[in-house]
């Protein structure tokens, strides 16, 4: 099997070269770079130098604004050059690229990097070869970004919208970037799917390995929404990487104000800060684990958990039920009796791991107990709690670990309330369990062109009995119809004040008015299911 890492038991950050953005450098030995990207007019210097200086003043290191056309491109330059009047000349900007070879080969004159999509970029006449060209000559930095959902037909003819169709996408890019002697790149390859995105980052990783590429990379989940769930959806991903030392770079996209973004990355990145100072955890048989593709570990059900059973909750089970739990960390794997309920635990600072080489260890030993994952903390910020969480346990059940979660917290100032919606949405991000709606919700950019924060809002409140649908809720149509590819209906913005709705990747209906969009998007709703 293709490796994604040197060990599946012991802590390694993945060794990758340097990229300068500036005056600052991603990968190598330096730390975890936090960013965001802005929501304003990109036109509109005054607005994006105010948002940037925000970002910048929250924490964030590097920072990215849309670019879609000439004009955009432009202004990059005085949005530059009044940073560095106002004292921030070591914010790094990158130009966000879309369908214009020539915004990027403007842009790159501008700023300190270009993010390019190879699903949207227009590579006809040699663009490329060009614009790695004046990279190489300026020193400014590439993104080579794939996004799931908007890759090129011949590459979705060919693969699918899958994982390998990513990987390949960016693997075209990255190759011509090293035919051209030019190592000043990162890489992306993101999703709104979270079990989409973590299996194709490591699959990248892997294919990366077997050509000797050291590309830092970039890591997100897009279109994560807000709140609890953009959270929770975000510590999964991207926890599930930065656990087996992947990520040099990261965003976490939420459809609220870009600065409220930094905190959570940061506290996201800190977590893993000081991993490799674990405790030894004993080695594992990898054949046992699938890490490109989910399969369900197989277990024996014990009192309706585990088997062909949803996962509960701890607080689903009943108090009858728990004289059937074997509570045990890794050290106890050879003790289980038949007939219980495993509660796994760990306390070893590298808890992921300790857990997966526990399964793994079950796994060998043909051991099929049902098993409740259990972490226990002791926080006071629900938000903490949040991040850690679903970085310690989402992970699990991406691979197809675990029958039950279990998540404790010892200072009672998280209500048991919380602590339920959490477990849920956990498990909803791992898409082990549905237990609500799912909002696929851009953070918004200089392209979008109504108040998406106050809309998302307000189509949760009359959507959130729909449990199990997906709704996308986009800014635009240069990324919306692509990224939302995993909804089953879509709510684009395709004008200024104007709505176009989907049901999947087809057009419903077109240029509907803002006031009038979100009851026409529950009367095309109502109707697909009237007819089902």
């Amino acid at each position: 099997m293709k490796k994604f890492c040197d060990s599946l038991n012991r802590y390694l950050r993945r060794t990758t070269g340097v990229v300068r953005i500036g005056s600052t450098a991603v990968g190598g030995d330096n730390p975890i770079r936090v960013q965001s990207m802005t929501n304003t007019d990109t036109n509109d210097t005054a607005a994006s130098v105010a948002q940037v200086e925000r970002i910048a003043d929250a924490g964030g290191e590097i920072v990215r604004l849309t670019a879609q056309g000439r004009r955009e491109a432009e202004n990059l330059g005085a949005i530059r050059t009044e940073l560095d009047r106002q004292g921030y000349s070591k914010v790094p900007l990158v130009a966000d690229i879309h369908f214009l070879p020539s915004a990027a080969l403007i842009a790159v004159e501008k700023v300190e990097k270009v993010r390019i999509n190879p699903g949207n970029f227009n590579d006809r006449g040699g663009d490329f070869s060009h614009l790695i060209e004046i990279c190489k000559r300026r020193g400014t930095a590439l993104r080579i970004g794939v996004n799931h959902g908007s890759l090129a037909p011949e590459v979705v003819e060919r693969y699918g919208d899958t994982p390998e169709g990513m990987v390949f996408s960016a693997m075209q890019f990255l190759r011509r970037c090293r035919e051209a002697d030019f190592e000043q790149v990162v890489v992306s390859i993101k999703s709104s799917n979270v079990r989409v995105m973590v299996h194709a980052y490591r699959l990248l990783v892997a294919a990366m390995r077997e050509e000797g590429m050291a590309y830092p990379l970039h890591l997100g989940v897009t279109e994560a929404g807000d709140d609890r769930e953009g959270r929770v959806k975000s510590a999964v991903g991207i926890g599930a990487l930065l656990a087996d030392g992947i990520g040099d770079t990261i965003r976490v996209s939420l459809t609220e104000a870009p600065e409220r973004e930094i905190p959570v990355a940061r506290l996201l990145s800190d977590y893993f800060s000081g991993r490799e100072h674990h405790a030894p955890i004993p080695e594992v048989n990898e054949a046992f684990y699938s890490p490109y593709a989910y399969r369900k570990r197989e277990s024996t059900a014990v009192a309706g958990i585990g088997g062909t059973h949803r996962p509960p909750i701890r607080s689903e089970i009943p108090a009858e039920t728990t004289s059937l739990f074997f509570e045990t960390d890794i050290h106890g794997i050879d003790r289980i009796p038949a007939g219980k309920i495993v509660v796994l635990t760990t306390e070893n600072l590298n808890g992921i791991a300790e857990q997966r080489a526990a399964f793994l260890r079950m796994e060998e030993a043909g051991i099929h107990n049902p098993v409740i994952i259990k972490r226990t903390y002791r926080e006071q910020d629900p938000e903490v709690l949040r991040v850690k969480a679903a970085a310690d346990i989402g992970p699990l059940f991406l691979d197809g670990f675990g029958d039950g979660i279990w998540i404790e917290n010892l200072d009672p100032a998280i209500p048991a309330e919380e602590i339920d919606a959490l477990s849920l949405d956990i498990l909803q991000a791992a898409r082990v369990r549905i237990s609500k709606p799912e909002y696929i919700a851009c953070p918004s950019c200089g392209r979008t062109l109504y108040h998406i924060e106050k809309t998302l809002a307000a189509i949760k409140q009359r959507t959130s009995h729909l449990v199990g649908v997906k709704i996308g809720v986009m800014g635009c149509i240069v990324n919306g119809p692509g990224e939302m590819a995993d909804a089953d209906y879509g709510y684009v913005g395709s004008g200024p004040g104007r709505i176009t709705l989907y049901k999947g990747r087809e057009i419903v209906r077109r240029n509907i008015p803002e006031d009038q969009a979100i009851d026409a998007l529950l009367e095309l709703i109502e109707s697909t299911r009237e007819s089902s």
